[in-house]
C-alpha cells in the first residue's frame, strides 16, 4: 500500500484567531489537544456523524520564525519507518529539516523538504493507529493536494520512490504547462505542476472540501480571509477557490459542481 497524507497541520501567528476563522469557513470544531509539552489545537470534521480528527494548529515556534518561516499549512505523510525513510529521503535528494523524534503516546515524526524544497512532514503513528479514510468529497476534509515546484517532472520521481505514488491522468493548461494528477493505489488524490512567476518557493497547497464554493467565498471574505484565485470549474466539474487566511497562511477549498 502506498503512503498517503495522514494529516495537516496549520503554523500561525494567531492560533486563537486562525481556529475561529477555520471554524467558520470550513465547519471545523477545535478543542486543545492535552499535550503537555506543547500548545497544540485539534481540529475535527463531521459533527453530525461523530467528530474525526483531520489536523492541527498550533503558533510558529520562536526558532522557526527565527529562520524566517511565515504562517503555512504543512501537511503529513504516513510511513511505516520515519527514521529508515528519512535515509532514503537524504538520499535521493531530500532534506532533513528536524530529525526524526518522538511525540509521546502520538507517534514518531521528521520535518523534511523534496529536491526543490517544499516541506512535509514524515509520522508514524503509535500502535493500533489507523489513518480515518473518509469519502472523497466529505465536508470538512482534504480533497485535493497539490505541489507547486520548480520541477514537477524531476520531483515526481522522488515522491514515486519513497511512497509509491504513480501517474494518472494529465492536463495541458497551455502557458501555465502540464498538469500532472498523481495517483495513491490507483486513485487520483492531487497534482503537481511548476510553480507560477511570482510564487517565491516550491510549497504543497491543500483543498479542503466545502458543499458550496460560493457561499464558502463569502464566508472567506467576511472573516478576514482573501480570495486569490476563483471561485472557477476545473476538469472533472469541481469548482475550487484559492485564499488566504487572515494570518496569511495559503490554502484552497473544493466543492462539487452545480
Amino acid at each position: 500500500m502506498a503512503a498517503r497524507f495522514v494529516w495537516y497541520e496549520l503554523m500561525t501567528t494567531d492560533p486563537a484567531a486562525a481556529s475561529g476563522f477555520y471554524g467558520r469557513v470550513v465547519g471545523w470544531s477545535a478543542k486543545d489537544s492535552g499535550l503537555t509539552d506543547r500548545s497544540y489545537t485539534i481540529l475535527s470534521a463531521g459533527l453530525s456523524a461523530g467528530e474525526v480528527p483531520v489536523g492541527g494548529l498550533m503558533a510558529i515556534p520562536p526558532e522557526v520564525a527565527r529562520a524566517g518561516a511565515g504562517p503555512a499549512w504543512v501537511g503529513y505523510i504516513g510511513v511505516e519507518d520515519v527514521d529508515s525513510v528519512a535515509q532514503r529521503l537524504t538520499a535521493a535528494g531530500g532534506t532533513i529539516h528536524r530529525a526524526a523524534e518522538d511525540i509521546p503516546n502520538v507517534g514518531r515524526f521528521a520535518v523534511v523538504s523534496d529536491p526543490q524544497g517544499a516541506h512535509f512532514v514524515l509520522f508514524t503513528g503509535g500502535p493500533g493507529e489507523a489513518p480515518h479514510q473518509p469519502a472523497p468529497e466529505a465536508p470538512g476534509h482534504t480533497g485535493w493536494h497539490e505541489l507547486h515546484s520548480t520541477d514537477w517532472e524531476s520531483v515526481f520521481g522522488f515522491y514515486s520512490e519513497l511512497f509509491g505514488w504513480t501517474k494518472a491522468a494529465t492536463h495541458d493548461m497551455g502557458a501555465m504547462g502540464v498538469y500532472q494528477l498523481f495517483a495513491i493505489d490507483d486513485v487520483a488524490v492531487g497534482g503537481m505542476m511548476n510553480q507560477q512567476k511570482g510564487v517565491p518557493h516550491p510549497f504543497w497547497l491543500f483543498y479542503f472540501n466545502v458543499a458550496e464554493i460560493h457561499d464558502a467565498a463569502g464566508r472567506v471574505t467576511s472573516n478576514g480571509g482573501r480570495i486569490l484565485n476563483g471561485p472557477m470549474e476545473v476538469p472533472g466539474g469541481s469548482m475550487i477557490l484559492h485564499c488566504a487566511d487572515p494570518q496569511g497562511a495559503m490554502f484552497a477549498l473544493v466543492a462539487p459542481g452545480h
